[in-house]
C-alpha cells in the first residue's frame, strides 16, 4: 500500500460506510446508531488503480476525560499522527457545527494534510452544506456520497499525488503470505531462512479469545503504550485491527480481534458482525495467540476458537492471562496442561505461557513462544531425510491391507510450508485409514521436532501427473533405485 489515509470526523458522518466501500467489502460496522465504531481499524483500499492503505476512527467528540468517549477520542488523535493524510468528514446535510469548527483547528494544529470531504452532499440537499464547508480554510471540500459512491473521481484526483510519493515505501512493506517449495528446495539440505521477520515482512500474530479475556490490554502492554481502547466493559472492541510494533527487536504486526462469544449469546447485529470480523483476521495472521481467563479457561467457545486457528492452518500459541490472580500456581498449571491435551490433541506439544497483560509479567516467554510456533511454522525437511524416516516408521508399523489390498508407501516429499504440507505417494490411497495418517503425523512431529503446528499430509496415487505426484519420473536420483527396487 503507498500511503495511509486517516478518516475522520464527528460521530455519524458516514466515515465507516466510506471506508467499506473503498476497501470494496463491509469490513466496518455501519448502523444507524452513533458511536458504533469505537476503535481504530485498518483496511487495504482501492480507488480505481490507487492501492493506499485506510483507517477508520471512532467519531471525534468534544470530551477530554478518562470516559469511553474521551478515550476514543485520544485514539482518533494518535490516527491522524500515524497516517500520511487525513480525510476530514463533515455532514453535508447538517452544515459545519461548531464540533467541526474545534476539530478542524486540532487537525490544523498537528500540521498534517488535510483533505476536506462533505458527504451525504448528492443532491441539493448537499449544495448548502458544500458551500458553508468553504469557511473552515482547509481548502476545497470535496462533495461526496459514501453510500450512493458520488465524488469518487474527485477524491481520485486529490489523492493521486501521494501515490507516487511513497511509491516506495509500498514495495517494502507488500506482506508474503504463503511460501511454496519448488522441487529443488524440498530436496535441498541447507537450513531455510526465509521464514525470518523482517520490516518488509513483519511477523503477524492475530490475538483471539473471548470478550474480556485482556486481549487489547496485552497488545498495550507490548506496544509499551495505550494504543487499543480497554476497560471494564465487555466488548468495547468490536472491530479487528491491525497494529505494527517492534517486539523485542522483531518486526511484528499484531491483530486486535473483538471478542468472540458463545453463539447463543450473540444476538445483537454489532455482535454477529464482531465474531465474523475476528474469524477473518486469524486468516491474515501467521500465529494465533489463543488468551484464556484463568479464571474460565477452555470453555467451549475457546476450543472453537483453538479449533478454528488450527483448521485454517496457522501456528498456535495459548496463553494463560491474569496469572498474577492465581494463589496456586503449581496446582494450577498442571490442571491447566492436562485439560490443554486431552481437549484439544490436534495441538499436541503446543506452547502453553501464564503471563499477565496488566503487569507485563511472562511477555517474554510468550514472544520466545511465538517465534518458536512461527519458525515450526515454516519448518523445511530434506527429501532425503523424509523418506529414511518413512522406511522406519514403516518397517516398525506396516500400513494396513482393507480388503486384502496392502498399501505401500512408495516416497515422500514436502510441497510447502506455512503450515508444513507433505506428499506421500503410495498405492490404494482413497483405503488409507484416518488412523494410519494420524500415526505418521504424530511420528512427524516427534521425529523432526514440530510440536503444535498445524501439519498436512496427503496420500496419492503414483499415477499422477504432478512433477511432485510422479516419484518414478521426479524423485531426485539417490532415490530412483529405491522406489524401482521396491515395484
Amino acid at each position: 500500500m503507498s500511503f495511509t489515509l486517516a478518516i475522520v470526523g464527528r460521530p455519524n458522518v458516514g466515515k465507516s460506510t466510506l471506508f467499506n466501500r473503498l476497501v470494496g467489502r463491509k469490513l466496518a460496522l455501519v448502523d444507524d446508531q452513533p458511536g458504533v465504531t469505537r476503535d481504530l481499524r485498518e483496511g487495504d483500499a482501492k480507488l480505481f488503480d490507487l492501492r493506499f492503505t485506510v483507517i477508520d476512527t471512532a467519531g471525534l467528540e468534544e470530551v477530554t476525560d478518562d470516559s469511553l468517549q474521551g478515550r476514543m477520542r485520544r485514539l482518533t488523535e494518535r490516527a491522524v499522527d500515524m497516517a500520511d493524510v487525513s480525510l476530514f468528514l463533515i455532514d453535508g446535510r447538517i452544515g459545519v457545527t461548531p464540533s467541526d469548527e474545534t476539530f478542524a483547528d486540532i487537525l490544523r494544529k498537528k500540521g498534517k494534510t488535510v483533505i476536506l470531504g462533505v458527504n451525504k452532499a448528492e443532491g441539493k440537499a448537499g449544495d448548502a452544506g458544500a458551500i458553508e464547508a468553504w469557511s473552515m480554510g482547509l481548502g476545497e471540500p470535496i462533495r461526496l456520497s459514501a453510500e450512493h459512491g458520488e465524488g469518487m473521481d474527485d477524491l481520485y484526483n486529490a489523492l493521486l499525488p501521494f501515490e507516487e510519493k511513497f511509491a516506495a515505501r509500498a514495495v517494502e512493506e507488500a506482506p508474503v503470505i504463503e511460501v511454496e517449495l519448488t522441487e529443488e528446495e524440498a530436496e535441498s539440505e541447507e537450513e531455510d531462512v526465509s521464514w525470518a521477520p523482517s520490516e518488509k515482512h513483519p511477523l503477524q500474530i492475530a490475538v483471539i479469545g473471548r470478550p474480556n479475556a485482556g486481549k487489547s490490554t496485552l497488545i498495550n502492554k507490548i506496544l509499551g503504550y495505550d494504543r487499543l481502547l480497554t476497560g471494564p466493559e465487555a466488548g468495547i472492541t468490536r472491530d479487528a485491527i491491525s497494529v505494527r510494533t517492534d517486539w523485542g527487536g522483531v518486526p511484528t504486526r499484531i491483530f486486535d480481534t473483538a471478542g468472540m462469544r458463545k453463539r447463543g449469546k450473540v444476538v445483537e447485529k454489532l455482535e454477529k458482525l464482531s465474531v465474523a470480523d475476528g474469524l477473518r483476521a486469524v486468516r491474515f495472521a501467521e500465529v494465533v495467540v489463543v488468551l484464556l481467563d484463568v479464571e474460565i479457561p477452555f470453555e467451549t467457545q475457546d476450543l472453537r476458537i483453538a479449533d478454528f486457528a488450527e483448521t485454517e492452518g496457522r501456528a498456535v500459541v495459548v496463553a494463560i492471562n491474569k496469572w498474577d490472580l492465581e494463589d496456586e500456581k503449581q496446582e494450577k498449571l498442571a490442571e491447566l496442561k492436562e485439560m490443554f491435551e486431552r481437549l484439544l490433541p490436534q495441538l499436541r506439544g503446543a506452547p502453553l505461557v501464564t503471563i499477565s497483560g496488566k503487569t507485563g509479567r511472562g511477555l517474554d516467554r510468550l514472544r520466545e513462544a511465538v517465534l518458536r510456533a512461527h519458525a515450526v511454522w515454516n519448518r523445511r525437511v530434506p527429501t532425503a531425510r523424509l523418506n529414511t524416516w518413512l522406511g522406519a516408521m514403516t518397517e516398525a508399523h506396516p500400513p494396513p491391507a482393507p480388503s486384502g489390498k496392502r498399501i505401500r508407501l512408495r516416497y515422500m516429499t514436502q510441497v510447502k510450508t506455512r503450515p508444513p504440507g507433505f506428499v506421500v505417494m503410495c498405492s490404494h490411497p482413497d483405503d488409507m485409514p484416518d488412523s494410519y495418517r494420524r500415526y505418521l503425523v504424530n511420528a512427524l512431529r516427534d521425529h523432526f521436532d514440530m510440536p503444535g503446528t498445524p501439519i498436512r499430509l496427503t496420500m496419492r496415487s503414483q499415477g499422477d501427473k504432478n512433477p511432485f505426484k510422479n516419484p518414478k519420473s521426479h524423485a531426485p536420483a539417490r532415490l530412483r533405485k529405491h522406489i524401482e527396487k521396491k515395484d
